[in-house]
């Protein structure tokens, strides 16, 4: 009688998805070996071989395209026992999160809390990075849960709308009376080059005030508040992080009469395979962020 476990068929998935064993392995956090011998294992139980082994990677044999849909259906269906039958307590595994600083400075800590309350036994990694990467992490499968500046515009990607973060303009509080316009000789401290906001605020600067305009992009926007505590620059940041600078009487808020558009961000995973794991932690991520929005706007 043949025998195929699950932890094969998903072995066997993530080998056909990710374009071979050791990036399947890295994804399903085993050694290659250990994936390499459960598909060994699979193909013995089947009495067949699934891949065809070349120098340019693995590729399915016609048999293996076979499977390949029995598979998809197999893992649909315990996706369904997950969702309607499994405790929540009892789920093993790991959730990749990546996320914007944004979200990191603002309420990642409170999502991290829901998600541990909710699977206690669920191993959560989490990494802080620019949006472009994030995407990136995520198209490569390489992040299972993505919350950055989005929508991720693919067919692939299912995206969750989260409230919007409002910029504002900040200065050293010996600026007070010099603020009524942006000087276009003061360094300007924002997010880091490759982003959307440093595009969108280098486009309105060119436009309003000229093109010499310094700009100071940093990725470390705990940075950027420090550096204009000092006096270094002007910066537009989230007004979120910058309510505790203000209140401390380290920095001040001003209005030279525009500011850039608010931070849409998203919660953006991949539509396939699915995952109610990954699919409730989207939804917690968006009822997190309005919480959060709610507390301080009440």
């Amino acid at each position: 009688m043949t025998r195929i476990n699950i932890e094969q068929l998903r072995t066997f998935l993530a080998v056909v998805r990710h374009g071979g064993v050791r990036r399947a392995a890295g994804v399903l956090n085993l050694t290659q070996p250990a994936a390499t011998a459960r598909i060994k294992n699979l193909e013995e139980s089947l009495g067949c071989a699934l891949f065809e082994r070349r120098a340019g990677g693995m590729r399915l044999t016609k048999r293996g395209e076979l499977l390949l849909a029995h598979a998809e259906k197999f893992e649909h269906l315990t996706e369904l026992v997950e969702r309607d039958v499994v405790d929540p307590e009892g789920v093993e595994g790991r959730l990749r999160l990546g996320v914007s600083e944004t979200i990191a400075q603002c309420w990642l800590p409170d999502l991290v809390s829901r998600l541990h309350l909710l699977y206690p036994r669920l191993e959560i990694e989490f990494n802080v990075d620019i949006s472009v990467h994030l995407r990136e992490g995520l198209m490569n499968r390489e992040i299972d849960l993505a919350i950055l500046l989005g929508p991720v515009s693919e067919h692939r990607v299912n995206n969750i709308e989260l409230p919007g973060f409002d910029l504002a303009w900040y200065a050293a509080c010996s600026r007070s009376d010099d603020l009524e316009t942006l000087d276009s000789k003061r360094p300007v401290l924002t997010y880091a080059r490759n982003t959307r906001p440093f595009r969108e605020l280098k486009e309105m600067l060119f436009e309003r005030v000229g093109p010499d305009v310094p700009l100071f992009p940093s990725s470390s926007l705990s940075a950027c508040f420090r550096l204009v505590e000092a006096d270094l620059g002007v910066a537009v940041l989230p007004r979120a992080l910058g309510r505790e600078y203000i209140a401390s009487g380290r920095i001040i808020e001003f209005d030279p009469g525009w500011v850039p558009a608010p931070l849409q961000f998203t919660a953006s995973y991949l539509g396939e395979p699915k995952s109610h794991l990954i699919e409730t932690a989207a939804k917690v991520a968006l009822e997190v962020a309005t919480a959060y929005v709610n507390d301080r706007n009440p």
